[in-house]
């Protein structure tokens, strides 16, 4: 008999997993599918109002382009005076914690969440995110599950972070290995 590695049929989403009411769930997708990702470029604070109005945590200043993307504005605290670039998913299934002065460039996703790929009920497992302040995520980094950017520290094109970031380091490639000090 052939082992079950997966078996999607016994899936279950632990209870309150999303944080919120499904209705409210779904019309967030929706307001972020219209009023947020239709409006122009230059309409920051409305897209901040607008996470805000669904319990973002946001200090001020903060630019969230209209491409971005957030799966649960509520699992989501960004301080003061950061950017969130074009085409960057907050996949928000757990905390996300973003820092004051932090950029997360261009087609950047930041992963709260993954699967237990040892059990055949493939669980889902979240585990929160956090980018402290003065951090630089270049163009196309993954960030995953459980990691901690730490001050200072630069992440390079293309990077997928798997462990912490220390401090003031600079980090390239699959693994993201430090390469230098900023």
């Amino acid at each position: 008999m052939e082992k079950d590695f997966q078996k999607l049929q016994v899936f279950v989403l632990p209870e309150n997993f999303r944080g919120k009411n499904p209705i409210l769930v779904q019309l967030w997708w929706i307001v972020q599918a219209t009023v947020f990702g239709c409006s122009p470029q230059f309409m920051y604070r409305w897209r901040v109002f607008l996470l805000r109005c669904f319990g973002a945590k946001i200090g001020e200043r903060v630019l969230v382009r209209p491409s971005a993307r957030i799966t649960y504005p509520w699992k989501v605290c960004i301080g003061n005076d950061s950017w969130i670039g074009d085409d960057v998913t907050l996949y928000s299934l757990a905390e996300i914690t973003i820092g004051s002065d932090v950029v997360i460039s261009q087609r950047s996703y930041i992963c709260a969440a993954t699967h237990d790929y040892s059990r055949p009920t493939f669980d889902m497992i979240g585990s929160p995110i956090v980018i402290e302040d003065q951090a630089w995520l270049a163009t196309d980094v993954f960030v995953a599950p459980g990691v901690k950017v730490c001050r200072g520290a630069v992440v390079g094109a293309r990077s997928s972070v798997y462990k912490d970031v220390a401090s003031g380091s600079i980090s390239v490639g699959n693994p993201a290995r430090v390469t230098g000090a900023r």
